[in-house]
């Protein structure tokens, strides 16, 4: 059995492809706010078609590429506690570290699952893949938000509670609904452009 190459033409069309898509909808996500601070996430879409199409490799590489972009632009257009973040050393080394990993397992976990329930069937593994991208997501956003609340003393005038409370529902919660929502209403066209490409393969 001939083991199957990452760096083929196919998939080097694939990953310039569904790049330019996720800088194009991380540049309009940007300009998409749903709270303070916080932007709509339209690149989950071709993070996850990616992950399905190209693997575990070509998940891992959108989703950091999604990281680095939003790294760059919340340097270089802070908004919200970008600023105060950006003025504390640890605190931002901490972020662009967590960024990355962010988007890193936005990409794999997707790709990952997606190929363990596909064995069984496509289809919910197609739905599956799509609602994991933003849990995974929004989950360790939450989570180094808080880690950056603790490292910077004043960051905001709230209790740690308070403080989760607010990051849960008002920040993360409408934005984590929308994506999800979205990845969701998309996951049929996701299947069946799967469809389509493992058709021509064959």
């Amino acid at each position: 059995m001939k083991e199957r190459k990452f760096f083929t033409t196919r998939n080097i069309t694939y990953l310039a492809v569904l790049s330019a898509l996720v800088i194009v909808f991380q540049m309009i996500s940007s300009f998409v706010p749903i709270s303070e601070g916080v932007s709509l996430n339209l690149t989950l879409v071709p993070i996850v078609l990616g992950g399905i199409i190209i693997g575990f490799f070509g998940g891992a590489f959108l989703g950091l590429l999604f990281a680095i972009i939003v790294v760059i632009m919340s340097i270089a257009m802070p908004t919200g506690m970008m600023p105060l973040i950006i003025s504390n050393t640890g605190a931002l080394v901490f972020f662009v570290f967590s960024t990355l990993i962010r988007g890193f397992v936005a990409g794999i976990v997707p790709a990952l699952i997606f190929k363990l329930i596909a064995k069984k069937n496509a289809h919910v593994a197609t739905f599956v893949a799509a609602a994991l991208a933003p849990i995974t997501n929004t989950a360790i956003f939450i989570l180094s938000t808080l880690v950056i609340f603790g490292m910077i003393p004043g960051l905001v005038d709230m209790t740690a509670l308070e403080f989760f409370k607010y990051l849960v529902i008002t920040v993360s919660g409408i934005n984590f609904l929308i994506e999800l929502a979205i990845n969701m209403i998309l996951s049929p066209a996701i299947f069946t452009v799967v469809r389509v490409i493992q058709r021509k393969r064959t």
